[in-house]
């Protein structure tokens, strides 16, 4: 069973359960995904977060039963698991732009629906013509770093954005300069661990250091970065190039390949001295079972 038909599942569990509480682990589960993991790739093929997905969905279903159903709108609203009517208003007039009452009552339904996925479908017309970034497999030995650790969040892209100020605060306190022992000066670490299933992680940037002291400067977090078998993507290009080949290896890599992500740390390595704001030299490096 492919990436697709895994996710697949998900979105048949999705549609069979719009009126009743969804949990993300239960969704992931039936890709046979964490649910962090999950996240991330339904986003990168979609373009939807779950949670986006889900309420969109809903909200469409809500439409469908206000004209055809004689229910309340309350009812309606608690259906799809809305607490109030209040909140379903508002979700709804930001969705399609008039309220329930007012879409019921009105002639004029012109409104964007957000119809179920089909990933099989897409999985068709696309073809699997895609270009393919070629990565290289390498195996590597634990890798210890030191670091100093950020909060971002999946949802929204929220990351994206949040990332490049984390490894400018890094800059701009010159934190390198009280990381000892370093094995390889001028490459920035970027690590993305402790995730969580709301879409919560941690991001680190740091270096690579021979060996750890007992002592370490306040703000800084030893992390061993695991040994064992990764794909390695080179980025050269842009700083935005570096969300596009994420969003290439979850969106169209793995879905194309035959390998299975491992749970743990992906990682990314700047080369600082070749790099600049609007030009980045990165590895992209993602743990493979």
């Amino acid at each position: 069973m492919d990436v697709y038909e895994r996710i697949q599942q998900s979105v048949q569990y999705i549609e069979s359960h719009l009126q009743q509480d969804l949990q993300i682990t239960d969704i992931a589960s039936k890709a046979f995904y964490s649910a962090f993991h999950f996240q991330r790739l339904f986003h990168s093929i979609t373009g939807f977060s779950v949670h986006q997905y889900i309420r969109r969905r809903r909200l469409t279903e809500a439409a469908v039963n206000l004209l055809e159903d004689r229910n309340s709108i309350l009812e309606i609203a608690l259906s799809y698991q809305y607490g109030s009517q209040e909140a379903f208003t508002r979700a709804f007039q930001s969705m399609f732009g008039l309220s329930p009452a007012q879409y019921r009552q009105t002639s004029f339904r012109d409104v964007q629906c957000q119809h179920a996925i089909n990933l099989l479908d897409y999985k068709t017309k696309s073809g699997g013509d895609f270009y393919m970034y070629k990565p290289e497999f390498v195996e590597l030995d634990p890798i210890r770093i030191i670091a100093r650790e950020y909060q971002t969040n999946l949802n929204n892209e929220k990351h994206y954005e949040e990332i490049p100020g984390f490894y400018e605060d890094f800059g701009r306190k010159e934190s390198y300069l009280y990381i000892p022992n370093q094995a390889a000066p001028g490459m920035a670490y970027g690590i993305s661990a402790h995730f969580q299933d709301n879409g919560d992680f941690t991001f680190m940037v740091g270096e690579e250091v021979s060996c750890y002291e007992s002592e370490l400067a306040e703000e800084f977090v030893r992390f061993t970065i695991p040994a064992g078998k990764y794909a390695k993507f080179k980025g050269d290009g842009p700083a935005g190039h570096v969300a596009d080949i994420r969003n290439f290896i979850y969106g169209t890599w793995f879905p194309n390949s035959n390998y299975e992500r491992r749970e743990g740390p992906d990682f990314e390595v700047t080369d600082v001295m070749r790099s600049r704001p609007e030009h980045m030299v990165i590895t992209i490096y993602i743990p493979l079972v």
